[in-house]
């Protein structure tokens, strides 16, 4: 499996991992696939080089070479930047021979490029970016949303917290697609679950200082501060509303998009007692363990996998099992075709377990509510959740009549 930076955009980072090619056998082919997301910015660790890592481990696992498929992987940063992203992605079809796009990183970003994707007839898989209208009225033939999305986390965490007695909420929000996806969606759940929402503040993007937004939440005498922003920015907004005394007084916090990632960088100090969803944790089962050792082979193995990373894998592992069943040479013909062909087969790898892809696009698989440990209760560096309820499968994202997708609802 081979590795290249050709074809990325001058304006955004690149690089390249040593990796051997494979061959070609038989009546397989090529297939060339874009790993697009954050290398240089706030979603890097939840996104960025552990994500190449996971998609051409999915390759290797698939076992490609003996099925006579060839892989290629690129890879760029969109600088959270639509506009870098889809220039990106239109490259990469017209100049570069692309057939696949996963990962992504960003909702904004995103949606312009599930919109690319769907005007090239190209697979998109987006498996770190948390916009659920991408399976509702921005849902396209072409595209596949894997690993979580807003209503699954508002759903999963927001409703958690107000049956523990959260009933008022101050939110703070990521002031682009996917905070204010968050903020809706969490809304939604607080106020039919008998809470009630007292106010909200936009953030930019990339905010290192929280202290005015902070100080608006504390003063609008909510119990729970709903952060809808994710990455570093959730991780500075934890730091700094324990250093400003907030969780000392009173009032709980609700991350409503954490990773793994996120909580080894705030450590068991700070970020003890946190309730998070995740579709992913390293150390649910076997599976996803070994899958890990397996990661961490191809990686400096300073960050273990978060579910945007197992979801690059799953992602990926399934779109190669379609290629395998079609053939290269049809898979190629048409994206729409080959996501048809997705939906059709059930799904199962190590990360998620057995699945499906609804007709929406909606890759199925459980939900986790977690609990940050105590230092107390950890045993390691990246020994951080206790498990505190599963959502399953069928439970844990939007129904699919209720999501006004237009591939189900013409």
């Amino acid at each position: 499996m081979r590795m290249t930076r050709r074809g990325l955009l001058a304006t955004a980072a690149a690089g390249a991992l040593p990796a051997a090619r494979a061959r070609a056998q038989g009546a397989g082919g090529k297939i060339k696939i874009g790993v697009l997301n954050d290398f240089s910015g706030v979603y890097r660790d939840l996104s960025g080089p552990t994500s190449v890592a996971a998609t051409k481990l999915a390759g290797l696992d698939f076992g490609a070479a003996a099925k006579g498929i060839e892989v290629e992987i690129i890879y760029g940063d969109h600088q959270n930047k639509p506009d870098i992203g889809t220039g990106l992605v239109r490259q990469w079809f017209d100049r570069d021979g692309v057939d696949y796009v996963c990962d992504c990183a960003n909702s904004a970003v995103a949606l312009a490029v599930a919109s690319v994707c769907a005007e090239k007839d190209k697979v998109f898989i987006n498996s770190s970016a948390a916009t659920a209208d991408l399976t509702g009225p921005q849902c396209r033939p072409t595209t596949i949303h894997w690993t979580y999305d807003t209503w699954m986390l508002a759903h999963s965490t927001g409703a958690a917290m107000v049956k523990a007695g959260g009933k008022t909420w101050f939110m703070i929000v990521a002031d682009y697609a996917f905070g204010h996806a968050l903020e809706r969606d969490a809304g939604n759940f607080v106020t039919a679950a008998g809470g009630k929402v007292l106010g909200a503040v936009n953030v930019p993007l990339a905010n290192s200082d929280f202290s005015s937004y902070l100080l608006q939440a504390q003063s609008s005498g909510a119990q729970v501060v709903g952060l809808c922003n994710a990455g570093a920015d959730t991780v500075n907004s934890i730091k700094q509303a324990a250093e400003f005394g907030l969780t000392k007084s009173g009032v709980k916090l609700a991350g409503l998009l954490l990773f793994l990632t996120d909580v080894h960088s705030l450590g068991l100090e700070v970020g003890q007692g946190l309730v998070l969803t995740e579709s992913f944790y390293w150390d649910l089962s076997d599976k996803t363990r070994a899958f890990t050792k397996r990661l961490l082979g191809l990686t400096d193995g300073s960050i273990y996998p978060a579910m945007s990373h197992a979801g690059c894998y799953a992602g990926t592992f399934h779109y190669l099992k379609t290629v395998a069943a079609m053939g290269v040479a049809e898979a190629k013909k048409s994206g729409a075709a080959t996501v048809a062909k997705m939906k059709s087969m059930p799904t199962d790898d190590d990360c998620f377990g057995p699945g499906s892809i609804r007709a929406d696009g909606r890759a199925i698989h459980p939900a986790y509510l977690f609990e940050v440990k105590k230092p107390s209760e950890s045993k390691g560096p990246w020994d951080l959740y206790k498990l505190l309820a599963t959502t399953p499968a069928d439970e844990a994202f939007r129904p699919l009549a209720d999501g006004k997708c237009p591939l189900v609802h013409a």
